[in-house]
Parts: structure tokens; C-alpha cells; sequence
């Protein structure tokens, strides 16, 4: 029941759009809102919420990209990548004992 009770501390990670961020994010490093917003298929608002949420935690950076026209854009932190392999590594003990 470890691996159960770990995954339960995460409040951060148990939602699933902000583990769909995270798991996106992870190999890429960075990704656009709006490229974001595509994968997940959330409302921007609802998106922006569970971004804002990772930001405070630290697992995420918000910052403005200047091309065109401005965008927002999103990269992982060192903190968001290690808490992320964490919670990935709890999740696969807790499914192998299933």
C-alpha cells in the first residue's frame, strides 16, 4: 500500500489534465498554450487554472514568447521533471503490485 499512499500525497499530479501537461512537457521540455490546449482539448480557462497551479508549485515556468505577435509558452522546471519521474515511478510499483 506504499506506492498507493505516495500517489495520493501528490494532490499536484492527481489531476489528470495537470499529469497530461507534465507528460507532455517531460520530453519536449517547452510547448505553446495554444499547442497545449490542442493535445489536451480544454478550455483555455481551465487550462490556465491547472498551469497556474503547477507554476506555484514550481513544477512549471509561464513565460512570453515574442515572434509575430506575442504567445504564451510553458516549460518544465528542473523540480516539475523530477517530481513528475516520481510520481511516474510510484504509479508503476503501485500498478505492479495490482
Amino acid at each position: 500500500m506504499e506506492p498507493l499512499k505516495e500517489l495520493a500525497k501528490n494532490h499536484i499530479l492527481g489531476s489528470p489534465i495537470r499529469l497530461g501537461i507534465m507528460l507532455y512537457l517531460l520530453p519536449r521540455g517547452k510547448a505553446l498554450f495554444k499547442e497545449l490546449l490542442d493535445v489536451l482539448e480544454v478550455t483555455p480557462g481551465n487550462l490556465d487554472s491547472h498551469l497556474k497551479t503547477l507554476e506555484k508549485a514550481d513544477y512549471v515556468e509561464i513565460y512570453k514568447v515574442f515572434a509575430d505577435r506575442p504567445r504564451t509558452a510553458v516549460r518544465i522546471t528542473e523540480k516539475g521533471m523530477e517530481k513528475t519521474g516520481e510520481y511516474l515511478r510510484a504509479l508503476k510499483e503501485a500498478l505492479n503490485t495490482v
